[in-house]
């Protein structure tokens, strides 16, 4: 008898789809995709990116085929999630553009499932090592960048939005279009490289330079809002930490005070909100969004209950979008503000439904941070205070990366503190890779 060649073995497709260095090879693809996308698309264009995130919804679709007996269908995807999308879908029947509404739904459920399948593929340290490994490489690329335009050549890259002000201390854009995106990313990746520095899982000499790079181009962004978000992320840590060397019996008593300091101190800086802002130098900024918030609440009154249809980001020729830019002379891009677009585009019902999805989402991962014993749990909590925060002077957490780490934060929390436990102990997250990924 003729034996087969190994590579017809029947079971080596589903070995490689449910193999540890494939899930590690997948989850870098995608997190580097979808964190450059804005240099992809300049660089190769639009065509390129979609079919990037079309192979990878694929292959994404074929590693959770391989593990369907390890992962319960009940426990796949947060409940909040798949409302928030349901009703992004039905708002394509009453959008102004039924098909620009669509596409766009697909787009943002697509980012969505990559996150679903990392968080099933993936656990927490391993999810927070490749977002350090990913976010490593394009702050250096954008520190090279910047040089070769601000300093070695001092011109600036138009088709990557590069203004070349590197020997002027900024403000730079990196690789990532905007200098509040820099910034944003810049926050994002101080949170990843400081986790990795407590849990160890890297070198100390390059977790101190990664500080050093993230800092840096933070700084140098001159975001307005990078302070904000650094006080915000600073103050959690320190709670964060409050909460964790606090007796437990003693837990639920400074829960309660924390979240009532948090209240307070929402309300006093609302109320000293002029003078923060000319603290911050952020007067001509913020009066800008204050207008462009003020004309999107008209055109809420149109349509409050469901919205003008989803779109994420704002198509120019679309309506309400193109009516707003014209009436304020402008080109925005977004509302500037994650919960004022989505009351513009779902309504108040969907308003509701993406604040109990970021709620949820970041009330299980604190709770979870607080009673286990390892940092690492404190990265997905940390994560979700810089979206939520970033949310109230961006809307990056609709669209690309904010959206993505939201989802994929909404569903490591969601396998470590949910109803599902009750009904499905066996699908509990136990700090394991899913499918005995161990690498």
């Amino acid at each position: 008898m003729t034996a087969r060649p190994a590579h017809s073995s029947p079971g080596w497709f589903r070995s490689l789809l449910s193999s540890a260095a494939l899930a590690r090879a997948y989850t870098l693809a995608v997190l580097g995709a979808v964190f450059a996308s804005f240099a992809i698309e300049r660089i190769a264009g639009l065509v390129t990116y979609v079919t990037i995130i079309v192979g990878l919804c694929v292959i994404g679709a074929g590693m959770l085929g391989t593990r369907r007996d390890e992962i319960s269908l009940v426990r796949l995807v947060p409940t909040t999630l798949m409302v928030f999308l349901g009703w992004a879908l039905a708002s394509v029947f009453w959008s102004t553009d039924a098909s620009d509404s669509l596409w766009s739904w697909v787009t943002t459920a697509a980012l969505a499932f990559l996150a679903v399948v990392i968080g099933h593929v993936r656990d927490t340290l391993q999810t927070a090592r490749a977002v350090g490994d990913v976010l490593r490489v394009l702050l250096g690329a954008s520190l090279a960048v910047e040089v070769l335009a601000g300093v070695l050549l001092d011109m600036p890259f138009p088709f990557l939005g590069v203004q070349g002000r590197l020997a002027e201390l900024g403000p730079v854009q990196g690789i990532f279009g905007t200098r509040n995106m820099l910034g944003f990313v810049a926050v994002l990746a101080l949170i990843t490289f400081l986790i990795e520095y407590r849990t160890q899982s890297v070198r100390p000499g390059v977790s101190i330079a990664s500080v050093v790079l993230a800092g840096g181009l933070a700084a140098l962004s001159d975001s307005p809002t990078v302070l904000v978000l650094a006080v915000g992320v600073g103050l959690a840590v320190a709670a964060l930490a409050l909460v964790r060397h606090t007796k437990p019996e003693n837990r639920g008593a400074l829960q309660l005070g924390l979240g009532a300091a948090v209240v307070i101190g929402l309300v006093a800086g609302y109320v000293a909100r002029h003078p923060i802002i000319a603290w911050l130098g952020a007067g001509t900024d913020f009066s800008m969004r204050v207008d462009l918030w003020n004309m999107i609440l008209d055109f809420v009154r149109f349509k409050p209950v469901q919205g003008w249809g989803w779109f994420g980001a704002w198509p120019p020729l679309e309506q309400p979008f193109g009516t707003i830019n014209y009436f304020l002379d402008a080109t925005h891009a977004t509302g500037l503000n994650a919960f004022f677009d989505v009351l513009l585009q779902l309504g108040w019902v969907g308003l509701i439904l993406f604040v109990a999805l970021a709620a949820t989402a970041f009330v299980r991962a604190w709770l979870a941070a607080s009673e286990r014993r390892s940092v690492i749990y404190a990265w997905t909590p940390l994560i979700l205070i810089a979206l939520i925060i970033d949310s109230m002077f961006e809307s990056f957490t609709l669209v690309g990366i904010g959206w993505m780490m939201l989802v994929l934060c909404a569903v490591r929390a969601g396998m470590s503190r949910s109803w599902r436990e009750r009904i499905d102990v066996p699908g509990a997250d136990d700090g394991l890779p899913r499918g005995g990924a161990g690498a």
